[in-house]
């Protein structure tokens, strides 16, 4: 590709995402405005919910932020390995929960010190999340049932079969109870990094280490390679030689595998037992992060802090200024609206771009005729 064209995709590729971020602010102000709200006073009281003050940070509230973008952004890194193989994910909360009951089981059977339960925990949550991502794989592949409609089908199991367990086998010693099981032991819990500022340093690592898996396995191996050709076109890749119902399985358990742990850090931090739809719709929020990044590694953990900001933020919305919080909603549903319509224009424009700039020779070099090149 020449310099030329290769600079002016660049230019509009900024050009139109700076300005569907600038469309989405003036569109959520408008919309402030019209329920009779100010949009500054608005966003800084999002901006206060996440911890951030005049004189300095609250680490409990800032804490919180972290702990949301943690499953989140494990999550998210999944979502990009499914979707740069073309496959809609949706199944990654019924994913999440079954990394969350596979750990769940670990924490409640095994008895072990915490340096030895908690990776336990966690590979058994990967395990989890893995087998429950290549069962919609294999209905895929194997009964030509589409992902998104054997995604949706498997949440729905997870989420019966976890309420089975927490109101069954798994009740409190009290009696059955539809909220939760009973505290797990402290050996199977994530430890804070202090009383004042509680976010798991493991977690932290952990989602570092997925970031690095994921870029690498992307854009450094082989199988990177054939999960792009597939997400292309699958029948091109077939023709290349690529396995493509195995690699579209080992897609989707890789998905299921980072999805896990993160239903794995919401059992064994965030609320330290088992509930009913432990995934919280994070699972669904990754999906919209991996949109807005179009399945660049690099950007997922920015898009997703900023959305797990702007969910803690809005919690004080209703407090403050009588506002609902499903605000954020509104802030994240135009967010996304906007940025696949500039995608959309890009994509027309590249296109445009691309066929009107003259093709560049080699200095010295002539170019030749049609007729001259054929024969």
């Amino acid at each position: 590709m020449s310099d030329g064209r290769l600079a002016s995709r660049r230019f509009l590729g900024v050009a139109l995402t700076l300005g569907s971020i600038a469309a989405s602010l003036l569109l959520t102000a408008l919309i402030i405005i019209a329920v009779g709200a100010s949009p500054l006073e608005v966003f800084d009281k999002i901006w206060q919910g996440i911890g951030m003050k005049p004189d300095g940070i609250d680490p409990g509230r800032f804490a919180g932020v972290v702990n949301f973008w943690i499953p989140l952004a494990l999550a998210s890194f999944g979502l990009v390995i499914s979707f740069t193989a073309g496959l809609w994910n949706i199944g990654v909360e019924g994913q999440m929960m079954f990394g969350a009951i596979f750990a769940s089981w670990v924490a409640r059977e095994i008895f072990l010190p915490s340096v030895l339960l908690v990776p336990l925990e966690l590979i058994a949550a990967a395990i989890g999340g893995a087998l429950w991502g290549a069962l919609a794989g294999v209905l895929k592949t194997r009964g030509g049932v589409h992902e998104i409609f054997g995604g949706v089908a498997l949440n729905n199991l997870a989420s019966i079969y976890a309420i089975y367990l927490i109101a069954g086998p798994w009740q409190p010693p009290e009696g059955g109870s539809l909220q939760s099981t009973a505290p797990f032991q402290e050996a199977a819990l994530l430890q804070p990094v202090s009383s004042g500022f509680r976010v798991s340093l493991l977690a932290l690592v952990l989602v570092a280490v997925a970031f690095v898996v994921v870029a690498v396995a992307l854009r450094g191996t082989r199988w990177g390679l054939e999960l792009k050709a597939l997400g292309k076109s699958p029948r091109s890749a077939l023709l290349l030689g690529v396995a493509t119902d195995r690699n579209a399985v080992l897609a989707i358990a890789a998905c299921g595998a980072f999805a896990g742990l993160g239903g794995a850090f919401r059992v064994l931090f965030t609320y330290g037992s088992m509930r009913p739809l432990v995934s919280g719709g994070i699972g669904f929020l990754g999906l919209l992060v991996v949109l807005l990044t179009g399945t660049r590694t690099i950007w997922v953990p920015f898009v997703s802090f900023f959305f797990a900001a702007i969910l803690a933020g809005s919690t004080r919305l209703k407090i403050a200024l009588q506002l609902d919080q499903s605000l954020a909603g509104v802030v994240q549903g135009i967010l996304v609206l906007m940025v696949i319509l500039a995608n959309g224009v890009r994509g027309r424009m590249q296109g445009q771009v691309i066929t009107r700039l003259p093709e560049q020779t080699p200095t010295g070099a002539q170019p030749q005729s049609e007729e001259a090149a054929s024969g």
